[in-house]
């Protein structure tokens, strides 16, 4: 395991690290707090450290302190070792957030000790990140796709936007309806269905790109957001995912269904001034347009065209109130 050693002697460095190399740690040295400190920011950090207390610049508790402060995971574990023997002063390592205490001279054994103590905490901590970690993994995903729920892809949705304004490119989003999905349910049963969703996750994944967001929205209601696409390639993406939905029949183990899809496409060719909510708004709109006509087909908006109509709507009611409140006022 990688392990910090900091002081400033030469002589005691030295020493240190002979030690700790017969014990089979990888050591990094520093001479100083600040060599300390960036060594402890690096991406390969060791995750155990020994500080001395006493060095120039930055000392020990400093190092401390601002390791701490930052927060930063994977946790580091940090033995604080120092000729300073008062308990005043081993409370003030520790509320500097030093993890153990070591005053010199030290006994090699016992600090053999302490450092396998560091080791049970740091791979019990790392249980723990992995478990949580684990736990918000699957917190994103819908369960029965594997896709990203709504949640998840709602926060994509507004990464994605925030990269596109950066970049200044265009973004869409896609909407996907299984046409006349409940029939599914009803004349083959729920498992069918179940498999039914799970095939048409892949098929969509199988024609979009790796790094387009692609999730479940709804009961059968699908969402992809791919960057770089303006309102034409994005109906052509929107095609791709139509044809591999319905160009072949799902074979599953109720049978062979076939199956369409209403597809409504928004695209924002300027993100500066569009939102989340506007997009979805759009994409929504063209997907209502798609199934009223009859579903097996793709209905394409721009956000701004629809921002237009919308604010010409507005503009139009506030027209007509002004006169129902003139005729009110004249009465």
């Amino acid at each position: 395991m990688k392990i910090l050693i900091a002081d400033d002697d030469l002589a005691a460095r030295r020493k240190l690290e002979v030690c700790l190399l017969s014990w089979n740690y990888e050591v990094v040295v520093a001479g100083d707090g600040e060599e300390a400190l960036l060594a402890l920011q690096r991406e390969d950090a060791p995750r155990l450290a020994i500080l001395d207390w006493m060095m120039p610049g930055k000392d020990g508790l400093k190092v401390c302190e601002e390791v701490r402060n930052a927060k930063a995971e994977p946790y580091v574990y940090i033995l604080l070792l120092t000729v300073r023997d008062r308990k005043e002063d081993v409370v003030q390592g520790l509320e500097a957030g030093a993890d153990d205490y070591l005053t010199k001279p030290y006994d090699a054994q016992e600090l053999k000790a302490r450092l396998r103590t560091g080791r049970r905490i740091l791979a019990l901590q790392e249980a723990l990140l992995s478990a949580r970690d684990a736990l918000r993994y699957q917190a994103t995903l819908d369960p029965l796709t594997e896709l990203w729920n709504r949640t998840a892809m709602m926060a994509t949705l507004k990464r994605e936007l925030a990269r596109a304004e950066r970049q200044n490119t265009s973004l869409s989003v896609i909407m996907v309806d299984l046409d006349h999905f409940s029939r599914i349910n009803e004349i083959h049963g729920h498992m069918a269905g179940d498999s039914v969703l799970r095939e048409t996750a892949q098929r969509i994944q199988f024609v979009t790109r790796v790094f387009d967001a692609v999730g479940r929205s709804g009961r059968e209601e699908f969402m992809i957001i791919s960057t770089g696409y303006n309102a034409s390639r994005a109906t052509g993406q929107a095609e791709r995912i139509m044809a591999a939905i319905s160009d072949k029949a799902m074979d599953i183990s109720e049978g062979m269904i076939q199956l369409t899809a209403s597809v409504g496409v928004a695209t924002s060719g300027n993100p500066k001034e569009a939102d989340p909510s506007a997009l979805l708004d759009a994409a929504n709109l063209a997907l209502s347009r798609a199934k009223a006509l009859g579903g097996n087909r793709i209905e394409a908006l721009r956000v701004e065209d629809v921002q237009v109509i919308g604010s010409a709507k507005r503009q139009k009611s506030d027209v007509r109130r002004q006169a129902s409140n003139k005729r009110r006022f004249v009465a």
